[in-house]
């Protein structure tokens, strides 16, 4: 296991350190479970109480954290530095350069210095790679296909014809880059008649897709996602989308055809869009939301329909007092006819 000096690891991630830095450390985990020889992170002061209880060597936090024995990593951004502490304790198994002898490579394609190959991976024809290329065993590149430098495509990732990747993608386990868009045109007899999905999908440099997701092909023109996003597991990203710079798209999300998200956008798990609408920059879109229409700039929304949040919070508080409410109307509803009936004395307003 390798390990390493707490003075080290804080001058390596640009840390100032307050606590011992000849203290080892061998490893990171959370709060709770850390032990002696790791470190640990405090990113939100609502599990500040938990740092006392704490066995960690020393704890990522924004300033130095009195009355615990850990050492504290003082940061600016705890999460962040964690998470670069992390991968220097966990390095994932690589596969060593070279084409394994299974693995099939059209005689016209080139395939980048120092790339891998995994056994029964399959390359198509007229297909470019970067250098340094990681493709593992089973996965598929169609026909046509460029392909940027670092390109990592796990077992049984596809990508489909003519499609375009740039430097730094990652393609986990089951990813679909450009499978065919979802239309249709209905015939008078009720038939359904394919369109032609002829478009391609375009990911730019440092783009991460998690397992089992589909990049759908444009029917015309391009599905596009933009640098740096990240697209968690099991996500429908239909053809003719924008997907910004720099979003995340949490698991089981979908967006309907041309959706366009534009940069810095997050959409939370199980959240959808119906399609032909912006969602704008900065926007945030809660769990399980369904958006139908365009939404503002640095705006967070929930609920389906989705409106503005604060208003969706209040209309959830109201939800679950509607039974309540509406026995109060309906006895309400009862006093006024007793009121107004002619065997009360009076008459009907």
């Amino acid at each position: 296991m390798r390990s390493i000096s707490l003075g080290a690891l804080a001058e390596q991630l640009g840390c100032e350190l307050a606590g011992d830095p000849s203290i080892q450390i061998a490893g990171v985990s959370t709060l709770e479970k850390a032990g002696p020889g790791e470190v640990t992170f405090l990113a939100n002061l609502k599990y500040a109480p938990k740092v006392k209880q704490t066995r960690a060597a020393a704890v990522f936090a924004t300033e130095r954290l009195a009355g615990i024995a850990a050492a504290t990593l003082i940061s600016g951004n705890p999460y962040y530095d964690f998470a670069r502490a992390l991968a220097i304790f966990y390095q994932p198994p690589k596969q060593k350069p070279g084409i394994h002898p299974t693995a099939i490579i059209a005689p016209s394609s080139r395939v980048g210095a120092g790339a891998s190959v995994g056994a029964y991976a399959v390359i198509g024809e007229n297909v470019t790679i970067g250098a340094h290329a990681a493709i593992y065993p089973h996965a598929v590149i169609y026909d046509g296909c460029t392909i940027g430098d670092n390109f990592t495509a796990h077992s049984h990732s596809s990508v489909r014809e003519f499609c375009r990747i740039g430097d730094r993608v990652t393609l986990h386990n089951g990813v679909v880059v450009g499978g065919d868009g979802f239309g249709f045109a209905k015939h008078a007899d009720g038939s359904q008649f394919k369109i032609v999905q002829s478009g391609v999908t375009v990911i730019e440099d440092d783009v991460e897709i998690q397992t089992l997701t589909s990049v759908d092909r444009a029917s015309m023109g391009e599905t596009r996602v933009k640098r740096g996003a990240k697209i968690d597991s099991l996500v429908q990203i239909g053809h003719g989308c924008i997907v910004g710079e720099d979003n995340i798209i949490c698991a089981q999300a979908g967006l309907a055809g041309s959706t366009i998200l534009e940069a810095n956008v997050i959409m939370a798990g199980q959240s959808g869009s119906a399609g032909h609408i912006t969602i704008h920059k900065g926007a945030t879109v809660y769990a399980q939301a369904g958006v139908g229409h365009d939404v503002p700039e640095n705006t967070v929304v929930g609920g389906s329909p989705a409106f503005e949040v604060r208003d969706w919070l209040r209309a959830c508080t109201a939800f679950t007092k509607l039974p309540e409410m509406w026995k109060l109307v309906r006895q309400l509803d009862r006093q006024m006819r007793n009121r107004n009936s002619p065997n009360a004395g009076g008459e009907p307003e």
